[in-house]
């Protein structure tokens, strides 16, 4: 039996035995919370609701480190506090609610930090990424109006109605995805959100193309994810911009063909490579988009090329501010991604597939892995491009 079997096992009989005692009561969690800005993340114990109708109660093995996370620490996202961070997750189903279909106790599952109902019109029109379920992202309130994480009275939210950084939590029955078992929980986590953001901002979103040339800003978890798809979609040319040594090396692992620390460098680069012609598409995925990248990716596109921004930017600056000559001449589009364009219920067990081919490299992504109390650490050490992504190991 390996060692990875085993732990499997014994989270799974950890859960079966916590279900036979657990369901119908509230239970002690630790977690990773957030009071306000530019505070640091705070380790401390909640009390976690029972599931209600159509919920899950989830005891989480794993859960990814991304960016977005950091930007509620750093007052860039627009959240309701006190908040429960994290939104990469994946366990094993601890109880369930009345009327849950979709996964049963001591299932393996994976969240999507957008739910997806099936039903609602995004849903049946094959837009799942922009499920109408998924409208308490910021605030962690469920569709009745409650909370189901608490301190001395006071309700906390889970970041995406997920809050990952906890060892437990209840999360709609619309947010887990079934896991096959050949998965690791720490590989799981990250297809929940950087994986398909990322592959989905190439494949889907922007529409890579063979041949095409492609210009990604930022390598980090999500970057290296558009590196990916780019070149599974047959891009000739994938070239990352990003100051930081590191994740230029590491993107040549993923299928970069070309990186450089800065626009100046990739956009000369860029020029030379098509004979003038420039590239098809610009993918941006940095920390932070700010003004000055739009602008750089806007004139590093070709003739009918496009600029899709994935990744949001400070809340206090507008980063898009673009003559209308300059898209019109060129007939040069910009747009929006969310999750990539991607449907969960159907993308994120393709990733799962193409993972087990080897056909996508998901452990590369995994710089270093963390303790929940080692959360700060973590994020210093994204902050100061040593991961290209962190992710949590809760005790089991």
């Amino acid at each position: 039996m390996t060692l990875q079997k085993e732990a499997h096992d014994m989270l799974t009989q950890d859960t079966a035995d916590r279900q036979s005692t657990t369901e119908g009561t509230q239970i002690t969690t630790r977690a990773a919370i957030s009071r306000g800005p530019h505070q640091d993340w705070e380790i401390t114990e909640l009390q976690l609701d029972a599931p209600k109708e159509h919920e899950v109660r989830i005891k989480f093995a794993a859960s990814g480190l991304c960016h977005s996370d950091h930007h509620i620490t750093e007052g860039d996202a627009p959240v309701r506090f006190p908040m429960v961070g994290g939104h990469e997750g994946a366990g094993i189903v601890e109880s369930v609610g009345p009327n849950v279909r979709r996964v049963k106790p001591g299932d393996r599952v994976v969240c999507s930090y957008i739910p997806a109902c099936g039903s609602c019109r995004p849903c049946s029109t094959g837009h799942q990424n922009m499920c109408v379920k998924g409208l308490n992202a910021g605030t962690g309130m469920f569709l009745d109006g409650t909370y189901r994480f608490h301190k001395d009275g006071e309700d906390f939210g889970g970041f995406c109605s997920l809050g990952t950084f906890s060892q437990y939590a209840v999360v709609s029955e619309w947010a887990v995805v079934p896991l096959y078992d050949e998965i690791p929980f720490e590989v799981a986590s990250l297809i929940g959100c950087g994986v398909p953001t990322g592959w989905g901002s190439s494949v889907y979103a922007a529409g890579v193309r063979a041949g095409d040339t492609v210009v990604i800003f930022g390598a980090g978890g999500v970057g290296s994810n558009a590196v990916q798809g780019a070149r599974y979609a047959g891009a000739k040319n994938v070239v990352v911009v990003d100051p930081v040594d590191f994740k230029r090396e590491n993107a040549k692992t993923f299928g970069a063909t070309a990186a450089f620390a800065t626009a100046e460098e990739a956009h000369e680069f860029v020029a030379a490579d098509t004979w003038g012609q420039m590239a098809d598409h610009v993918i941006m995925t940095p920390n932070a988009v700010t003004e000055e990248m739009v602008n750089s990716g806007v004139m590093m596109t070709g003739k009918g090329g496009k600029v899709t921004i994935t990744a949001v930017g400070h809340l206090t600056e507008k980063a898009v501010h673009v003559h209308a000559g300059m898209l019109i001449g060129f007939q040069r589009q910009i747009r929006g991604a969310l999750f990539g364009d991607c449907n969960p219920l159907y993308d994120i067990p393709k990733l799962m597939r193409l993972y087990m081919s080897g056909d996508l490299k998901i452990d590369e992504l995994i710089t270093r892995r963390y303790a929940l109390d080692e959360v700060n650490d973590a994020y210093r050490d994204l902050v100061e491009g040593r991961n290209i992504r962190g992710v949590i190991v809760h005790d089991s």
